[in-house]
């Protein structure tokens, strides 16, 4: 069966597709008798307005865009239900697409969504060029996620990427260990804080950092690894750029026969759904992931309301989760 449109509806109750469009739109130049009999044609044919055929009508969107930066990473579906709540309980809905953490398709990615005509839009840790937002941001509310911004018209939501480094260095070294190598995000967003905060602590406590270039992928972390078996390399400790890396790098530690704690300790960074899996119980640095995207979207909302036009810049605090995958050097408790 084909969706019901809005000129059978019409025929249904025996009005104009004009008619049936201001019953749509809410209009009050309908009588309430005429009302009536469109929503019970409605209701009797299961019609129900496409969100962008009525905004398009309307000319106020209810429809948030949302970009996202990696479809394999758990952390940005976490960020994506804090979005869809907020958006839902205020009666919007919400599209996603993905840029592949690449520029180009990123761009893409962008002036796809704008040509839905949302709302706004949320971009969770974009790696697209500030100038490409700039330009989006004048035509419509734009947040970021993950993602810092100087342009007064953008909003971002972020946590201190310094200070989750910093505690993961902490922790390691409480427990003893004094060869911390840090798996780097490379041009990842977020990625510079996380490598400051990393510099910082190890130079707080004397230690000489191990900066090894990686990404925001199972298989970066897992190809960090073999850059450091095969130098001969190998820390007694690791802190990856996130959760996706840390696992990826597990992995690999293990393909070469060695345990985790007991040979290398291995901490991520974000919390997700996969740290917490029993068999993988990591040690990371915990973003309140769904805090993020209710902050993101209940930002995006006031400047579609026009409540404000100052920008917002919300940074969270990340604290440590400690799970099985550190202890000390030697795996000894």
């Amino acid at each position: 069966m084909t969706r019901p449109t809005m000129e059978d509806v019409a025929l249904r109750a025996g009005v104009s597709r004009a008619l049936v469009s201001l019953v749509m739109r809410g209009s009050p130049k309908v009588s309430d008798l005429r009302r009536s009999a469109v929503l019970k044609a409605a209701e009797e044919l299961g019609y129900s307005p496409h969100a962008m055929a009525r905004s398009l009508a309307s000319r106020t969107s209810t429809v948030l865009g949302v970009m996202v930066s990696d479809l394999h990473n758990a952390f940005f579906a976490e960020v994506v239900d804090g979005i869809d709540a907020v958006a839902r309980e205020q009666g919007f809905d919400i599209i996603i697409n993905t840029g592949g953490r690449s520029p180009s398709r990123e761009r893409r990615a962008l002036d796809s969504l704008q040509s839905f005509r949302p709302a706004g839009l949320i971009l969770l840790s974009p790696v697209v060029p500030a100038n490409a937002i700039a330009k989006a941001a004048e035509q419509l509310p734009i947040v970021l996620v993950a993602r810092s911004s100087r342009v007064t018209n953008v909003d971002t939501v972020n946590d201190d990427g310094e200070q989750g480094l910093g505690l993961a260095v902490e922790h390691l070294v409480s427990l003893g260990h004094k060869r911390i190598a840090h798996l780097d995000g490379g041009e990842g967003s977020q990625a510079g804080p996380r490598r400051r905060g990393y510099l910082a602590a190890m130079e707080r406590y004397g230690l000489e950092p191990q900066v090894v270039p990686s990404e925001y992928t199972d298989t970066g972390g897992a190809r960090a690894i073999r850059q450091l078996l095969d130098a001969g390399d190998l820390p007694t400790a690791l802190l990856s750029c996130n959760d996706f890396n840390a696992v990826g790098a597990i992995s690999a530690l293990e393909d070469a026969g060695l345990r985790v704690p007991d040979d290398v300790s291995v901490v991520g960074y974000d919390n997700t759904s996969l740290a917490a899996l029993r068999h993988v119980s990591l040690t990371t640095i915990d973003q309140p992931r769904a805090e993020f995207g209710r902050l993101a979207a209940e930002a995006l909302l006031q400047r579609v309301r026009g409540e404000r036009t100052e920008p917002v810049r919300h940074l969270l605090h990340p604290s440590l989760v400690v799970r099985s995958t550190t202890a000390p050097p030697g795996g000894k408790q």
